[in-house]
């Protein structure tokens, strides 16, 4: 796949219809910055979005992915198979995201709890109240850090090295 390609193509497709990246960005609810990523062959769209711009732009996924026009209509049996797999990506992004709202919450709970020990001076009694404390506040910094991990893509790259690092092993 020439991400190069696709975005040219992309772009063509949107020059084609009259509108800015701003204003594409706006109709398919993403940022002007993410359409430009796109079409510098620097990004791809999601499956679901490709679907969202392929209706758009009233051409097939296929002729996306290739960054040309093809001339032959994509058969039903495969569009509905692309439909399923847009569809089973977006309930497991819908999965993690609630996972992570969950954990989100649970971790401002932490913070709370120890932030309340702290302003009462609970916090540095040596004893149950410190190891509360310290469970608190470590339980939020790891939420913080499981976050950031989650939605900066470190995650694909530790995955990566870790599968690395086994083969070698």
């Amino acid at each position: 796949m020439d991400l190069k390609k696709i975005g040219q193509f992309l772009k063509l497709l949107r020059k084609e219809k009259g509108i800015t990246q701003e204003q594409f960005a706006e109709i398919i609810g993403v940022s002007g910055r993410t359409v430009s990523r796109w079409e510098t062959g620097a990004n791809m769209p999601d499956l679901d979005i490709l679907i969202q711009i392929a209706d758009y732009y009233e051409v097939e996924i296929r002729e996306i992915l290739d960054g040309e026009r093809k001339g032959e209509k994509m058969n039903k049996e495969m569009e509905d198979t692309i439909l399923k797999v847009a569809d089973y990506s977006n309930h497991e992004k819908q999965k993690v995201t609630r996972r992570m709202c969950i954990l989100s919450v649970c971790g401002v709970i932490a913070f709370t709890i120890y932030l309340v020990m702290e302003y009462l001076g609970v916090a540095d009694n040596k004893g149950i109240q410190e190891d509360i404390a310290s469970c608190a506040l470590g339980f939020a910094y790891g939420v913080m850090l499981t976050g950031v991990i989650y939605t900066s893509g470190y995650l694909v790259k530790i995955k990566a090295f870790k599968a690395r690092m086994l083969k070698r092993g």
